[in-house]
């Protein structure tokens, strides 16, 4: 028998071993002289069998007592079994039990999503709930190994900031000792910063909107993965941003089939997300809105309803490109060709999920920046260090920001971003 605990996901290496595992019930039924116990670790799931005339009256009494998530160390053989999920089972011969549960409060039957919601820091341990959480983590891994592949160093901005990126009011206020701060919007600043002292870098961490939004894709903190790539034009940008979104969703399916099983996630429709994608032009999305019954003037900034009819007609997410200066933000390049629209794109994901990438080519001259200062009433005091960046070796440069949530929600297939993260926050729930 192993020394140490083994995980239900390393069972396939121990076929015909006695093991030991630390456990918890998540279900069993009874068929008289049969126990079947559905076990969990954290790492899977086992089916444990135990029958009677194979053990002690002990170990057969624990057995019928154990309650949903009671808590034990089982011990018996791994048996291989083609009908069960996993492809093993255990034959229990010992059971040690750690704590009889009593009346835990989510059941198999129907809860409200309020009560799930007050139940959180339970409910992540049901079996969709977990498999969401393991195909998050799989995707950071899958963005820490995009970057560091390509050279990119991890650099964290601060969340304390003295002022805003996007230069709006949604930002939480605090005080930092005697001035004022706020809760970062976005990293994005610094990491150009970053980027012309370490050429490619890229943050991941959270971020906080004070919007009093209640629709299905935000979150009030949630996480950001900003790059930012000094020498870097718009359109090489592009080309990362795709390969990037393409190497999340490969990876997911490569690493995570059974968790997309348990969510019955539709994996034809993420097989086919492979770079290149298509690409249209804000004033093309603009036309194709207005033929198709969408009353929409240009220069209005699209919401949730168009970008799902735009996004309907790919099968990948789709770039939408050079929207008009007067709707994006500050630090956005103008195309040389045309002022009145920016170097940037926002990438729709498909199937209704809305914006999962925003970037643009930033601006790199140090009048015109000093310019839009102006136009935006930014303090020139607070920005002075950003305006440096254009004042000492300015260079072109490019950069985006991919929201994770959303990316999570739509690899899964989830009608909400609260089930994206273990213990959202969201306009009326700050508990638990």
């Amino acid at each position: 028998m192993s020394p140490h605990l083994t995980m239900i996901r390393e069972v396939e290496k121990h076929a015909n071993e006695t093991v030991k595992m630390g456990c918890w019930l998540h279900n069993k039924r009874s068929s008289g002289k049969i126990q079947f116990l559905q076990l969990r670790d954290g790492s899977g799931y086992i089916q444990g069998v135990v029958v009677k005339s194979e053990v002690s009256t002990e170990v057969w009494e624990a057995a019928a007592k154990l309650t949903q998530e009671s808590s034990l160390y089982v011990t018996g053989t791994v048996r291989e079994d083609t009908r069960s999920k996993g492809g093993y089972e255990l034959n229990v011969t010992s059971i040690e039990v750690i704590q009889i549960t009593e009346e835990y409060p989510i059941t198999p039957k129907e809860h409200g999503v309020d009560y799930l919601m007050d139940h959180r820091h339970l409910w992540i341990r049901a079996p969709r709930q977990r498999a969401i959480l393991v195909v998050r983590a799989q995707i950071i891994r899958a963005i820490q190994q995009f970057f560091d592949e390509r050279g990119f160093q991890l650099v964290d901005p601060p969340i304390l900031t003295p002022s805003s990126c996007e230069g709006t009011t949604n930002l939480f206020a605090t005080k930092y000792f005697d001035e004022d701060a706020y809760l970062t919007q976005s990293g994005q600043l610094y990491m150009e910063a970053a980027a012309m002292a370490l050429g490619r870098v890229y943050s991941f961490g959270p971020t906080f909107r004070a919007e009093k939004s209640k629709t299905r894709r935000h979150l009030i903190e949630f996480w950001m993965i900003e790059p930012e790539m000094a020498f870097v034009t718009h359109e090489e940008s592009l080309v990362i941003q795709e390969q990037f979104v393409s190497h999340i969703v490969q990876s997911v399916l490569h690493n995570c089939r059974k968790e997309l099983e348990v969510l019955e996630r539709d994996v034809t429709k993420l097989e086919s997300i492979t770079a290149p994608f298509p690409r249209i032009s804000y004033d093309e999305a603009v036309e194709f809105l207005q033929a198709n019954g969408h009353e929409f003037a240009w220069g209005e900034d699209f919401g949730a309803p168009h970008e799902t009819a735009i996004a309907a007609s790919y099968d990948k997410p789709v770039f939408i490109t050079n929207y008009p200066t007067e709707i994006k933000a500050f630090y956005m390049k103008p195309d040389p060709n045309r002022a009145e629209v920016v170097l940037c794109a926002d990438m729709i994901a498909p199937e209704g999920y809305g914006e999962i990438i925003g970037g643009s080519q930033r601006i790199d001259d140090p009048e015109l920046m000093e310019q839009r200062f102006a136009e935006h009433e930014l303090s020139k005091e607070a920005y002075q260090w950003y305006l440096d960046l254009r004042k000492y070796g300015t260079v072109p440069h490019s950069g985006f920001g991919l929201g994770l949530e959303r990316t999570v929600a739509w690899i899964c297939g989830l009608d909400h971003v609260r089930e994206t993260i273990a213990f959202p926050r969201l306009l009326y729930r700050l508990y638990p």
